[in-house]
């Protein structure tokens, strides 16, 4: 049974006035699940495995599909066009669904990633010379630093080979990685506990999406203690860092500037005021630039390794190509990255078949659009999930098998749209070449040194969606000393 939307009946031409104007014919209005008890029984199977439920929906109810959710008039967009139309052609026709700025704002505050309109054209104007890629280069040394000290050491000294907790493994470098990068500093002491939080924090932020509104955190309820302490413990970490700088500021004037990405968040003004971002706005920023930084760079990490340790003939051609631009014991660089290719395709590869924000881009319409040629009313949610468009055949030949080669040079050009890991339209993502310089410099430093190998008997390593994408069970490889 499909949701049914009350219409009203449309003359014949043969009753119009002469002089009437033909309207545009719109497609009829899509079809979806059953949406018995208001919702309810899908939002359980949502929460259960909201992955395999869009696949589902996607197969059994086309590319543009509608439901009623509680109040909700639900709709989710699964092709590139109609992906493109929304956030780029009505991309001024909608806002982020508040149900997940409420959930984030907790943690973001009023960050660029949550705030709407002015407040966030502001942010996003005065953000956007942080993170060209220029200004991106300038932190590859910060970046190189932090892993040399995790690689170098991952399998102990005197052994050839280690069985490595790969997930901590990434995590370790990305944590100090975005720690020096905004800081300066290293890791250290705080990395575990960061780590932690911000894990945390994620998987509650996807517990607290499927519910109508979020109960008070001293409430003593499962989970909330949890919640408390890595509130706690992130806001407190990067508070700390901020103190310390204005005070490094003030009791040593005449000192060179750092050239970290905080740094950069002090001095930034607005082209247009001159005005500074305020304090509770730099603080929000570095909030954002932790969990994300740290986050899905780990997670497209951990996901690229096991499919290097999966297929050895990539891997090898991926370390070849390392080996042809980096002579023995040479760190790589902005400078390099345009001669690796084959590295970079394998990363795109590994973003497309496991994205790190796999689901849930998802929007509000502040007034009627058009998707498709369907009709859509003003208040609609708008739903994207960038695993379904990842994994469709008419995009992607061989589209659940690990093809690197799709990204090269000279291959089928890609649908816009079909490959969106950063996002798309306005809101893409401001942290993506930060992320792509990260990811291309930390995985041709790990190729350098080991080779990647599946222990003996390994399960397939099945997805687990929190907010990132990560793998349900712990991931162990072992690492080999070239």
């Amino acid at each position: 049974m499909t949701h049914a939307t009350p219409t009203t009946a449309t003359p014949s031409p043969s009753t119009l006035p002469s002089s009437a104007p033909l309207a545009p014919a719109l497609r009829p209005q899509p079809g979806g699940p059953s949406s018995r008890w208001w919702g309810l029984p899908l939002l359980r199977e949502m929460r259960a495995d909201y992955l395999g439920f869009v696949v589902r929906l996607q197969r059994h109810h086309g590319d543009l599909t509608r439901m009623r959710l509680g109040n909700e008039d639900a709709w989710d967009l699964m092709s590139p066009d109609l992906v493109r139309e929304a956030l780029v052609t009505h991309a001024n026709h909608l806002i982020r669904w508040e149900r997940g700025i409420a959930v984030f704002e907790q943690v973001f505050g009023q960050s660029v990633l949550v705030t709407e309109g002015d407040t966030w054209q502001r942010q996003r104007r005065m953000l956007m010379p942080a993170f060209t890629p220029k200004r991106v280069a300038g932190y590859a040394q910060l970046m190189t630093d932090a892993a040399s000290t995790v690689l170098d050491t991952a399998v102990p000294p005197g052994q050839r080979e280690a069985l490595v907790p790969i997930d901590t493994l990434w995590t370790d470098v990305a944590m100090d990685v975005i720690l020096r990068t905004l800081f300066s500093e290293s890791a250290q002491a705080d990395a575990r506990d960061a780590a932690w939080a911000t894990q945390t924090l994620s998987e509650t932020a996807f517990r607290e999406m499927f519910m109508p509104f979020t109960l008070p955190d001293w409430l003593p309820l499962p989970g909330k203690a949890a919640k408390r302490r890595a509130l706690q413990a992130l806001k407190g970490l990067v508070q700390r860092h901020i103190d310390a700088r204005r005070c490094e500021a003030q009791a040593v004037e005449g000192a060179p500037p750092r050239t970290d990405l905080l740094h950069m968040l002090l001095a930034l003004r607005d082209e247009v005021t001159g005005a500074p971002l305020s304090s509770q706005e730099v603080f929000d920023q570095c909030i954002v630039s932790f969990q994300a930084g740290h986050e899905t760079s780990a997670t497209t990490l951990l996901w690229w390794s096991r499919l290097m340790a999966e297929h050895p003939d990539a891997a090898r051609r991926a370390q070849a190509e390392v080996d042809a631009v980096l002579p023995p014991g040479q760190t790589p660089g902005p400078e390099d990255l345009a001669r690796l290719p084959y590295l970079a395709a394998t990363l795109k590869e590994a973003l497309r078949l496991y994205p790190p924000i796999a689901a849930l881009m998802t929007r509000r319409t502040t007034a009627p659009i058009t998707l498709g040629g369907a009709a859509v009313p003003k208040g609609a949610m708008l739903r994207i999930t960038p695993w379904v468009l990842h994994r469709d055949e008419r995009w992607f030949a061989k589209a659940d098998q690990f093809v690197p080669e799709r990204f090269l040079e000279g291959a089928p050009d890609t649908p816009k749209g079909a490959w969106i890991p950063f996002g798309i339209g306005p809101r893409v993502c401001i942290g993506q070449h930060f992320a792509m310089l990260e990811m291309t410099l930390l995985a041709a430093m790990l190729l350098q040194r080991y080779r990647l190998r599946l222990p003996e008997g390994a399960a397939s390593c099945a997805p687990k969606l929190h907010v990132t994408l990560r793998p349900e069970a712990p991931m162990n490889l072992w690492l080999v000393r070239r």
